[in-house]
């Protein structure tokens, strides 16, 4: 089998090359090779956008999906030597978009693949939490290390954090311009894709990173993700002689509508407004009627929240119907099917009211990496037994954290006055805890390399 090599242009010119060597694989159409690859100090990124011609060819193994799930996976198996091709419908990284909420366990995870760092020296770290009413009074203020101190809150840009994993892969690594079209297996346990191009890729073993509406999902059994009752504007507003926020998370709560804003770094500042509504409701993307119906909920709230609407650039908002998926036991289909198995938002879907979703699929990439690596060791049988161990470490953390997260927005979209009020001048000023609210973000794990243990990887539960 000839190297990974694609037919392709290449990134921007904003993302220059990454040195590093390409690999060359042999393989027979049921065997496994897993090869090291070359590790690489440069940050700057290579990747191929693929013009995929129509042709068959052999991998190993295929992670669907250049999001944060599929790239972090093919980060975390590079780090433990083995190999991947990633392949993305889109035809470059998907960088478009505002920013997510990193905890503790995320910066964890990130650590472990090396990356932590260089994040951390780009993003402002969070220090506290103010909760204010819609008429602009504080309600309760927070530090997040006097309620821990190992706390680690950052926001981070979603381009930077998609960037900055594609530069730890060798290059050619991600295949652009390969939408999935059909997915089945062949007699003898070898996963065919099917791409829209007509290309045909025999996978020894498939990881689903594909997303919320994800065919691999659909293709193991689970159902549409569920709407939840309500929509979100997410932005972030931009401050090109610096922005005049504290390293804060600021909440503001009103009746049936909330919003919150944090500094991402000296230039730009995360915004966001969840609203109740009954339906979906069409798909929007001009910025203009955008920033005019977010505006239109909040219209007398605190102004700074109304500036950092004003200075949202267009490609930086965004509104979403926000779902989830509640993994029941035993009518729930399993994470895997085969060789066949979902990382992140493919296989659990969760609001983002706790901030875990994309800390969630970075958890998920560490273990399910570190259980492939130890399967791969003792031979192909072994793969679907990693798979359910899997999920059977993961699934007890996230089925209850998808709930919680589903609660947790429910309880702060309340529309009754009363109610409100109670949380307004009860809940929140005098019963509310930040320490017992922030028990799912204790989870670490040692870094990623080859030879370390399973039990290296590890969560930490509070007693």
């Amino acid at each position: 089998m000839a190297p990974l090599c694609l037919n392709s242009s290449f990134l921007p010119s904003s993302l220059h090359y990454l040195h590093s060597r390409s690999f060359h694989c042999p393989q027979s159409s049921s065997g496994f090779c897993f090869q090291t690859r070359t590790r690489s100090r440069s940050k700057a990124i290579r990747l191929s956008f693929a013009k995929a011609e129509a042709d068959v060819r052999k991998e190993d193994i295929v992670i669907v999906g250049a999001g944060i799930a599929g790239l972090a996976t093919a980060v975390s198996l590079h780090r433990l030597g083995i190999g991947s091709l990633v392949i993305e419908q889109a035809d470059s990284l998907r960088t478009g978009g505002t920013s997510l909420t990193l905890f503790k366990n995320g910066w964890s995870v990130l650590d472990a693949l090396g990356v932590g760092s260089d994040l951390r020296s780009q993003f402002l770290e969070i220090k506290g939490m103010a909760v204010k009413s819609e008429d602009g009074k504080e309600l309760r203020s927070f530090g997040f290390k006097d309620e821990d101190a190992s706390q680690e809150v950052r926001a981070v840009e979603r381009r930077i954090l998609l960037e900055t994993l594609a530069n730890q892969l060798p290059p050619e690594s991600v295949k652009f311009s390969s939408e999935l079209a059909k997915i089945k297996t062949s007699g003898n346990g070898v996963t065919i894709l099917e791409l829209v191009n007509g290309t045909q890729i025999y996978a020894n073993i498939v990881i689903g990173c594909d997303g919320i509406r994800s065919p691999i999902a659909k293709w193991i059994g689970f159902s549409v993700p569920k709407y939840v009752g309500h929509c979100a504007y997410r932005g972030l507003g931009y401050y090109p002689n610096g922005q005049p926020f504290e390293p804060k998370l600021n909440y503001i709560y009103g009746r049936g509508v909330r919003a919150g804003y944090v500094p991402v770094s000296p230039t730009k500042v995360y915004w966001f407004i969840c609203y109740n509504n009954p339906t979906p409701g069409p798909k929007i993307t001009d910025p203009v009627a955008l920033k005019k119906q977010a505006k239109d909920l909040v219209r007398n709230w605190p102004a700074e929240l109304l500036n950092n609407i004003d200075l949202t650039p267009d490609d930086t908002i965004m509104r979403t119907p926000l779902v989830d998926r509640w993994l029941w036991p035993a009518t729930s289909p399993p994470a895997s099917r085969g060789k066949v198995v979902l990382v992140g938002d493919a296989w659990h879907p969760m609001t983002p009211n706790l901030g875990q979703g994309a800390c969630c699929a970075l958890e998920d990439a560490v273990v399910l990496a570190k259980k492939l690596a130890n399967s791969t060791k003792s031979g192909p049988a072994f793969v679907e037994e990693a798979f359910r161990s899997y999920e059977s470490e993961r699934w007890p953390r996230i089925f209850p954290m998808t709930i919680r997260a589903n609660l947790v927005g429910s309880l702060l979209q309340w529309e009754n006055p009363i109610v409100c009020s109670v949380r307004n001048n009860i809940v929140l000023p005098k019963l509310v805890r930040l320490g017992p609210i922030l028990e799912h973000t204790n989870f670490e794990c040692e870094p990623l390399t080859q030879g370390i243990k399973v039990q290296d990887l590890h969560i930490h539960q509070s007693s």
